[in-house]
């Protein structure tokens, strides 16, 4: 079994919307449960060894078009959100990561060397991440405090407008260049995430807001879970333009799980076949290179391919790869290694180079 670091799942959104309801989190994540995708009896059995947990506020009023009879829809972007409810949210989401650090459940880690140490001892490697900065005040003082907190990871801006950014539609067919890019606060944002050690994430944000992060960022490139636009064009995926410029910082793309990024028609549809990830990872490597591609699958944040279903069957797409004549060193890069090499550049940690 290769053991898989995942760059993007919402299994705090899921614990905290359950909790909302009366729910347990540290119960629900430790002894198991039927709902979404990931626990921890079903990250073992697949192999899941750690991953990018994220912080995402919800948008109570996006609600997806129906395509049309070509399979072709654009949903409005999201209306901004409040910041003040949107710090209580992320507050809960960072206050369930601690409790099941706390229980034991999970290992919060903030270095490398905290990740070796997790995986070694067999403990689940969760890394604090924040899809859309919402939470984020102007003055970035919030930004200090969640990173004592774990936060070692962020994406300025999900598929909605904040004050840092812009974010991209659901849209299919679309072009990502569908706004303006970053704003003042933004380019500060991405100074301080350098100064900090706290990797930027280009998944959502528009092609604008892209370049402008490459101008400013000293980190790798990286797109926690988008796709190649060539194969899919929603507006969620990444020109070949965005690919030339992550191979060129050293960065890497995850493979995003959902099928209406990863199918050519771009429906919801989970009878969505192994060799569509397959053939995206290939685009992938040929694009960036072996070293710059990895897994962002995702889970409890889209539907996903049946064959995979849940974080147990992470190995279905291991095996489909070793298939498809992925050997034992290019599988180890794709499944954990890559996301290593940039995460330890962005966090300026040298104890592991």
């Amino acid at each position: 079994m290769h053991a898989v670091f995942d760059g993007h799942n919402d299994v705090l959104l899921r614990l905290w919307q359950n909790e909302k309801k009366g729910g347990d989190a540290v119960a629900e994540f430790t002894e198991g449960t039927d709902k979404g995708h990931i626990d921890l009896p079903r990250a073992k059995a697949g192999g899941l060894a750690g991953g990018l947990c994220a912080i995402y506020i919800p948008s109570g009023d996006l609600v997806l078009k129906e395509p049309d009879a070509d399979g072709h829809y654009v949903t409005p972007l999201s209306e901004p959100l409040e910041r003040a409810p949107s710090l209580d949210i992320a507050m809960e989401m960072a206050a369930i990561a601690l409790r099941l650090e706390r229980a034991g459940s999970w290992r919060l880690c903030r270095t490398m060397a905290d990740i070796d140490n997790a995986l070694a001892d067999d403990k689940f490697a969760a890394v604090l991440h924040m899809e859309g900065c919402e939470a984020i005040d102007a003055d970035l003082t919030a930004l200090e405090v969640f990173h004592a907190a774990g936060l070692r990871s962020l994406g300025p801006v999900w598929s909605r407008n904040n004050i840092f950014g812009h974010g991209v539609p659901f849209a299919y067919p679309m072009s990502p260049d569908t706004g303006p890019g970053l704003t003042d606060i933004g380019r500060e944002l991405v100074k301080e995430c350098n100064r900090l050690g706290i990797l930027i994430d280009l998944s959502h944000i528009t092609e604008k807001g892209f370049w402008d992060v490459a101008e400013l960022s000293d980190q790798p490139l990286v797109a926690s879970h988008s796709n190649p636009h060539a194969l899919v064009p929603v507006a969620r995926n990444l020109t070949d333009k965005q690919l030339d410029a992550i191979r060129e910082s050293k960065g890497l793309v995850g493979l995003n799980f959902a099928v209406t990024m990863l199918r050519a028609d771009g429906r919801e549809n989970a009878d969505t076949p192994l060799s569509d990830m397959v053939r995206h990872i290939d685009y992938l490597v040929d694009k960036l290179g072996i070293d710059g591609v990895a897994i962002g699958s995702d889970f409890d944040g889209a539907l996903i391919p049946r064959e995979i279903s849940t974080a147990a069957g992470l190995q279905n797409l291991v095996d489909a790869l070793q298939k498809a004549g992925y050997g034992g060193a290019e599988l180890a890069k794709l499944c954990r290694e890559n996301w290593f090499r940039v995460l330890r550049s962005a966090w300026h940690d040298t104890e592991n180079a």
